[in-house]
């Protein structure tokens, strides 16, 4: 990891932004506004046709699971040639199940198992569609694009989280059918912005210089096999040496496994310490206004983050704003351990959004950059199996603690965490400094 930016990234950030990538862009921050709005409301939903809250929580669990355990699957034709029409038809299956919640809704009553399987096919469809897209940025732009490219996806990814959960609301105020009605268009417009991306989205044999410049990653590239055309199925064995091509990457890397462990386990403790609040908001008396307060907070500082991310990375540099944010989460944490208030908890975990999103768009350009085109994807699943798997036990991990020991206990945990996150991290940098970038 260089300590700076380059000065063709100094460069990259003063050109306009390619057609692709504004493509990209709307694709990423369409599906994400959709499925806010959407996903806030199903819960209303099932609860209002008179189903549990166990049932409820039941779906959001399946769902999850079943997304993590097919996005390494999904991983390999992508990697193997085929990004582009695995990304097109797994959002106009997504477009096809959200239409179908929307008629089912609009006509009265939807049996259970009609919403249920249609989620689910939904949920899937979006795992498969975010493990092809994974290594789309490296194919659309060049390695000195990437922390742009990775900002304006974070943007848009924190623009919906403000916004699609008011949009949500909203609509569903006006016909219970319209949140799952714009869902089905946001995924119709990904699919559309997808089909008029340009670039050539199949990965070549031998990757740019600069992609992957350390040995462990010509290594794994080299045991997955040749990857500008599809491969013919060798057998299981053949299938599980795919599926492990970028779980062996990322432990062969150091630069990857310090992605993969910064992320999952920030990821994890936000969750937690989002889950605390509620608990303890709960505990005081507080209605859900509050913590809706606590969310359109977080969300406007995430987005404040992401798009000042590259610009901070320019003036600090990469290195040392690794180490001071991971710190600087530590106090924040521990903060929220004494909070007892909605707007004490808007304005600490404001900063802590604010500040997780700058060395997120660094990782995570960083890790595009180190990774060969023929395995962003396989690698991004294992990114992404990391994170969805810390983010789904957290809030468990969150209501033991609270049960057993106190409100406080998610936050003295999850300081405890980042501070040996923090340490890590200050070690690890001094031998990433000067590597790949």
């Amino acid at each position: 990891m260089t300590t700076g930016t380059t000065a063709a990234e100094r460069r990259a950030a003063r050109r306009p932004v390619p057609r692709d990538v504004r493509l990209f862009w709307w694709a990423s921050a369409s599906d994400a506004l959709g499925t806010q709005a959407s996903g806030v409301v199903l819960p209303l939903l099932l609860l209002g046709l008179g189903h549990s809250a166990a049932t409820v929580g039941l779906v959001a669990g399946v769902s999850t699971a079943a997304g993590l355990l097919l996005a390494p699957l999904a991983a390999v034709p992508a990697d193997r040639g085929s990004r582009k029409a695995v990304m097109f038809w797994s959002a106009t299956v997504s477009a096809l199940a959200m239409a179908g919640v929307t008629a089912a809704v609009a006509t009265g009553e939807p049996p259970l198992a009609l919403v249920l399987g249609a989620v689910l096919v939904e949920r899937l469809s979006t795992a498969v569609y975010e493990a092809a897209a994974a290594g789309t940025v490296a194919m659309i732009a060049p390695a000195a694009d990437c922390p742009r490219v990775v900002a304006g996806l974070a943007a848009g990814d924190q623009g919906a989280l403000i916004l699609g959960p008011a949009l949500g609301g909203a609509l569903y105020q006006l016909a219970r059918a319209l949140p799952f009605l714009a869902d089905a268009v946001s995924y119709a417009v990904a699919a559309g912005c997808v089909r008029a991306l340009r670039s050539d989205l199949r990965p070549v044999r031998d990757p740019a210089p600069g992609t992957a410049a350390n040995g462990s990653a010509r290594v794994a590239e080299a045991a997955a096999g040749p990857t500008s055309t599809p491969v013919p199925d060798r057998g299981l064995r053949s299938l599980r040496s795919e599926l492990g091509a970028g779980l062996a990457l990322v432990r062969t890397s150091p630069l990857l496994r310090l992605v993969v462990t910064w992320t999952a386990t920030v990821n994890g403790v936000i969750v937690a310490l989002y889950y605390g609040a509620v608990f303890t908001l709960q505990k005081g008396g507080h209605g859900g206004a509050p913590m809706g307060l606590v969310l359109a907070l977080s969300g406007a500082a995430g987005l404040v983050g992401s798009l000042a991310a590259p610009r901070v990375v320019g003036r600090i540099g990469a290195a040392r704003l690794l180490v001071t944010v991971s710190w600087l989460l530590v106090p924040l944490a521990a903060g929220l351990a004494t909070a007892d208030g909605p707007w004490t908890y808007g304005a600490l975990f404001g900063v802590f959004c604010l500040l997780m999103p700058l060395v997120a768009v660094v990782l995570q350009s960083r890790a595009l950059q180190e990774t060969p085109p023929s395995l962003q994807a396989r690698t991004g699943a294992v990114l992404a199996s990391a994170v969805g798997g810390s983010a789904a036990l957290a809030p468990v991990v969150a209501g033991v603690f609270v049960t057993r020991v106190g409100t406080a206990a998610p936050a003295v945990i999850c300081a405890g965490l980042l501070t040996a996150l923090a340490w890590r991290t200050t070690v690890v940098r001094s031998r990433l400094t000067g590597a790949t970038a």
